[in-house]
């Protein structure tokens, strides 16, 4: 099992869109940082997400998701996890998957 993080917003920059061509089913993503951006409801990266998610897992992390005032308008089925979830999600992992 993979764990993908993205750190990077999906209007920026295409790392969400690379990571989730490339996530097979099973493995997980986590949102961290600007990444949290991708998940926001009503856009084509939270519809592109909510399709992911019926082979993925997909996490947001939530500090980053407070800090930028998104609590409440993220896309069903992300899941937030605190720095704790974040350790633990890492160490459940075979490997860890940085998208830039």
């Amino acid at each position: 099992m993979l764990l993908h993080t993205v750190n990077k917003s999906p209007f920026e920059r295409n790392a969400l869109e690379t990571c989730l061509q490339h996530a097979k089913k099973g493995s997980s993503i986590l949102l961290i940082e600007d990444g949290v951006y991708g998940a926001v409801k009503g856009t084509l990266h939270a519809q592109r997400l909510a399709e992911a998610s019926k082979n993925v897992k997909i996490y947001a992390l939530a500090p980053d998701v407070d800090t930028r005032g998104l609590n409440g308008r993220l896309v069903d089925g992300v899941t937030l996890v605190d720095y704790g979830g974040f350790v633990d999600l890492v160490t459940e992992h075979n490997a860890v998957q940085a998208w830039l």
